[in-house]
């Protein structure tokens, strides 16, 4: 009795009256956000993105694309730029597409899923999800550490010269005390919920791109220019140059892979499917932009400063740091506390409440995004992510590649929005577990949901091994080449004709997306519409000719 009355006391709160299949299938969490927590308006998600946009990774990511492995100049600044620029915008639409799934029907990525991967098939995804999270985020603490290790050698030069008292441990004391103090300032950020995190980016969204701009404008004021980089011309021509500009635009949009899939975890706090769309389409493009135009210019500086160019924003205040002044050394202090901000808000958003929304999915009795959050930070220290980092030169690229196959996933969920559904969605039925369910398919998975899957997933793999460092045909080079599209494109198209050849219940052939009232939602059994009517799921053409009867026996709409 000891045992089931403590396992009772850490279940978290669902709605009573629920089966033991449904107890795995919701919690507070998972339901469809009321309106008291639809919180975030159109200027937060401009913030959000500005935010994530002012990052180590956004003022780098221009790098690849103007110099080689072997030093080579690629593309030209300006080419490289609009790279950025296409590759950002494409994602944005990928972003609004998905997002438009969470501000219509208030559901996160995890629900919306079940709709097109099955009840019990949407594990899977939601379960790569995950994974994928809980790396990234030891990943991006261990940058965030590198943030802190710049902060306290601005203020206390000593901290460079700290002894290593760990040797053989694949770090140092310094590095690794550096990165437990930002995993430990990181824990205060996950106790608050999604609708309230919004605060954290408005703050990010001002404090970080003032740091950046101010480094961007000291390094050109210390070069006395804008350095030779913006001088440069592309060593490319013909066919070369045009993949490489596909390369630049496709690893753009890679770098979204991830953020594109999970948008529904934050857009169904929105106060109105207008309020993400507009303003994430335009934010997205703009943002990053930016962040890599300050990038490429500073790091073009740094080459008159220093004689190479130092992409790296960290290793370029380091260097700043040699000879600095008390003032100067409280102005990188500054420039590096708004860096490390920059990662504590993107390892928010990307990793920690994402990990925290799929665990809350995969154990829903016992995770709500809270502790799925805290359950992420934990791994993430306990991967060892120095290891990771140090054992393998080809891992971030590994992790990078591999989130390229989210697209299969984001592929599937779209097209069955859009295309197969029209928009329509029951909510109540995505969270049953009865055989009579709309999404339960077969034992609770869509085969056609997973042979898409598996075929965008197919036309990649032998480049992806290319990508990690294996020697592969040229073909499937240039297939990877468009990795992104590849794979959207071939999982849609599959899960189109599969669709069409063998209906799904829910397709429809005209647009209705449907309002639901999240306040008096309620998803027991047999709570909000009789046995009789809870033995077949009415026709979808009854439904769309007749919402207000459908509304009054509370099964299309609630």
């Amino acid at each position: 009795m000891a045992i089931v009355d403590t396992i009772n006391k850490l279940a978290v709160t669902s709605e009573p009256g629920l089966t033991n299949a449904q107890l795995m299938l919701t919690n507070h969490d998972l339901r469809p956000v009321e309106p008291e927590r639809r919180k975030w308006g159109w200027w937060n998600f401009v913030a959000f993105w500005i935010a994530d946009s002012a990052n180590i990774n956004t003022w780098m990511i221009a790098s690849s694309m103007i110099v080689g492995s072997n030093g080579q100049i690629l593309l030209s600044w300006w080419q490289a730029w609009i790279c950025v620029w296409v590759g950002y915008f494409i994602a944005a639409c990928f972003v609004c597409a998905t997002g438009r799934i969470g501000a219509q029907y208030h559901i996160s990525f995890p629900v919306a899923s079940r709709a097109s991967f099955g009840i019990w098939g949407s594990l899977w995804p939601v379960f790569n999800r995950a994974a994928m999270a809980c790396i990234w985020y030891g990943v991006q603490g261990w940058i965030g550490g590198e943030c802190v290790t710049v902060m306290i050698t601005a203020i206390w030069p000593s901290y460079a010269n700290v002894p290593n008292h760990i040797p053989g441990s694949g770090t140092t004391t310094k590095d690794f005390v550096s990165f437990f103090l930002f995993w430990l300032c990181s824990l205060p950020a996950i106790w608050f919920p999604v609708h309230q995190i919004r605060h954290l980016f408005t703050v990010k969204s001002i404090f970080t791109p003032i740091a950046m701009i101010a480094f961007f404008a000291w390094s050109i004021h210390r070069a006395n220019g804008i350095g030779p980089i913006v001088h440069q011309p592309t060593s490319l021509e013909g066919g070369a140059l045009g993949w490489a500009v596909i390369k630049g635009i496709m690893s753009s949009i890679a770098n979204f892979a991830t953020l594109i899939v999970n948008d529904p975890d934050f857009s169904r706090f929105a106060k109105s499917p207008r309020s993400a769309l507009w303003s994430q389409l335009f934010s997205i493009p703009i943002g990053f932009a930016i962040t890599s135009f300050i990038g490429i210019i500073a790091s073009s500086a740094s080459k008159v400063i220093f004689g190479t160019a130092i992409w790296d924003p960290l290793q370029l205040l380091s260097q700043f740091l040699i000879g600095a002044s008390s003032g100067e050394r409280f102005g990188i202090f500054i420039i590096a506390t708004g860096f490390a901000l920059a990662q504590l808000g993107t390892n928010i958003a990307a990793n920690s409440v994402s990990a925290g929304t799929d665990m809350t999915a995969l154990m829903p009795r016992f995770i709500n995004i809270r502790r799925g959050g805290y359950v992420c930070a934990i791994v993430g220290l306990a991967m060892c992510p120095w290891k990771l980092l140090s054992s393998s030169n080809n891992f971030t690229t590994y992790l990078s590649a591999y989130s390229v196959f989210l697209s299969s996933i984001a592929a599937v969920i779209i097209c069955d929005y859009y295309v197969i559904r029209k928009g329509y969605l029951q909510i109540k039925d995505l969270y049953s577990a009865r055989k009579r369910s709309m999404y339960y398919y077969t034992f609770g998975f869509s085969w056609r949901g997973f042979a898409a899957y598996i075929s965008g997933i197919l036309v990649n793999i032998v480049g992806f091994a290319g990508a990690v460092g294996r020697t592969v045909p040229i073909g499937a080079q240039y297939i990877y080449n468009v990795n992104y599209f590849a794979g959207f494109v071939v999982s849609s198209v599959i899960y189109y004709l599969l669709c069409r050849l063998f209906p799904i219940p829910g397709s429809s052939q005209t647009w209705n997306e449907l309002d639901i009232d999240a306040d008096n939602l309620t998803v027991a059994y047999g709570q909000s519409m009789s046995d009789e009517e809870a033995t077949s799921i009415p026709d979808l053409e009854e439904t769309l000719t007749d919402n207000k009867k459908d509304k009054s026996r509370g099964y299309a709409t609630f």
